[in-house]
């Protein structure tokens, strides 16, 4: 079966930085993809970032341009979303996500899900 496991979030103050990850494991990943989503209370889950396992497409979205970085440890099984400059704004739980072959960023295409990680950015 396969789990994705997020860690990494927590309370920053705005301006701040956090390294989320995501340990995926229960088959073989190679020509996956993984996305990271977030949530925020009363809204819809909205993309944030995807990536290719073998990490040469990437995909994110206008809200977080130049401030995330995505990337991925194929020897680790290991996907991690580097946030910086967080916004009050970014405060959300946030998912990582797997689908079979290509990047995209519509959050019906992903087949498999965590359980998420808070990410809380004061002002």
């Amino acid at each position: 079966q396969v789990q994705l496991i997020e860690s990494g979030g927590g309370l920053v103050q705005a301006g701040g930085s956090l390294r989320l990850s995501c340990a995926a494991s229960g088959r073989t990943f190679s020509r996956y993809a993984m996305g990271w989503f977030r949530q925020a209370p009363g809204k819809e889950r909205e993309f944030v970032a995807a990536i290719s396992w073998s990490g040469r497409s990437t995909l994110y979205a206008d809200s977080v341009k130049g401030r995330f970085t995505i990337s991925i440890d194929n020897a680790k099984n290991t996907v991690s979303l580097q946030a910086n400059s967080l916004k009050p704004e970014d405060t959300a739980v946030y998912y990582c996500a797997a689908r079979y072959n290509a990047v995209v960023l519509t959050t019906t295409d992903y087949d498999y899900w965590g359980q998420g990680t808070q990410v809380t950015v004061s002002s």
